[in-house]
This record gives C-alpha cells, sequence and structure tokens, in this order.
C-alpha cells in the first residue's frame, strides 16, 4: 500500500471521499451564521440553517459508504471524518444554547467530551495510532443528528408546540449516547496506555 518513500499513501489522501468530508467542514460556518443571524425568528434563514446542516451532516454516509465501497479508506479520512462530525454538531449545539433553545449545561456536557475524545486521538497520532470511530460512537453521531436536526427546524411553527417533548426525548438519548461512547473511549484509551509499544 505504502512505498518506502511514502508518496502512494500521501496521494491516496486526495480522493472524492475525503474531498466530500473537507466540504462537509468548510459547511459548517454557513450554518452557524444562518442560525445566528436568524436571532430565533424561525424564518427562512433559520430552515436554511437547518437543511444545510442535515445536508451536510448526512454526507458522513455518503463520504464512508464511498470510502468503503472503493478502497478509498486512509488514516487522514479517519481523522477528518469524525472531526466534521464534531464541528458540526458542537457548533450547532452551542448556536441553539446562545438562541435560548438549549440548556447550556446539556451543550457543555457534550462539547466537552467532543474536543476532549479529539485531542486524544490527535496524541495517539502522534505516537503513531490512528483511532478511527467506534460503533458507539458512529450510533452517538446518530442520535445527535437526529436531535439537533430536529432542534434546528422550526417545525412548531408548523406543527405546535408538542413537538418540543420530541425534540427534548431525543436530545436526551443523545446526551445519554455521549457519554456511553465517551465512557467506551476512555476504556480504550486506558487500554492503549497499558499496550507495551512496539520496539520495533
Amino acid at each position: 500500500m505504502t512505498s518506502s518513500a511514502g508518496t502512494p499513501a500521501r496521494s491516496a489522501n486526495w480522493n472524492l471521499p475525503n474531498a466530500i468530508t473537507v466540504v462537509r467542514i468548510l459547511m459548517a460556518p454557513l450554518v452557524f451564521w444562518l442560525l445566528l443571524a436568524d436571532a430565533g425568528a424561525d424564518g427562512p434563514m433559520r430552515w436554511w440553517g437547518a437543511v444545510i446542516f442535515i445536508v451536510a451532516i448526512s454526507t458522513d454516509w455518503v463520504d464512508g459508504w464511498l470510502a468503503r465501497s472503493r478502497g478509498l479508506v486512509t488514516d487522514l479520512g479517519k481523522i477528518l471524518d469524525p472531526i466534521a462530525d464534531k464541528l458540526l454538531t458542537s457548533g450547532a449545539l452551542i448556536c441553539l444554547s446562545i438562541l435560548g433553545e438549549l440548556w447550556w449545561w446539556v451543550t457543555i456536557v457534550i462539547v466537552v467530551r467532543e474536543v476532549g475524545i479529539t485531542l486524544w486521538r490527535l496524541v495517539e497520532l502522534r505516537r503513531g495510532n490512528v483511532v478511527p470511530a467506534s460503533s458507539g460512537g458512529k450510533l452517538k453521531t446518530l442520535a445527535q443528528s437526529v436531535a439537533i436536526s430536529l432542534a434546528l427546524l422550526p417545525l412548531w411553527t408548523i406543527v405546535g408546540d408538542w413537538i418540543y417533548w420530541l425534540n427534548w426525548a431525543t436530545m436526551a438519548v443523545a446526551l445519554v449516547l455521549t457519554l456511553w461512547s465517551g465512557l467506551l473511549y476512555v476504556r480504550d484509551a486506558v487500554r492503549l496506555a497499558r499496550a507495551p509499544r512496539d520496539a520495533s
């Protein structure tokens, strides 16, 4: 897969799945601007912000499928993919809290977990270990995506206030899965720390 010079591995990083991931990262600031510019008015900008978030977060499945089906899985993709997800979800949560639509403590708990796991991944990368998203982490991302999408879409203007109960329920599920998957990563971190280093 990789020559002694390492050139094939570097060039392999420039592929379609990774490009989609980069686009997802670039879409995040637009989502945040649209949400905050609307200032809670539930107008067209809020709808556009929500829709773009849903499109951006949905491409996580697309680039993952392309990478696996076409043999384009790379270490860079394993790193950028969770970073893109965390940027979108954490930023959207912060926007919701700024708008007064989500308790700050929920946002803080989730963001601290996301940042902590990302920093740990970077530390392990420097040690030569690439830590991909676990099954628990992927389930957490799915739950967060659903909960945040529902919270961003001003559906209460169409179906009424009962939708808030659904929003709170899905956010509660996302919070529990966030904490649970975080504990799984802590377990993995302990195992890596105890594992003997390859002397070669």
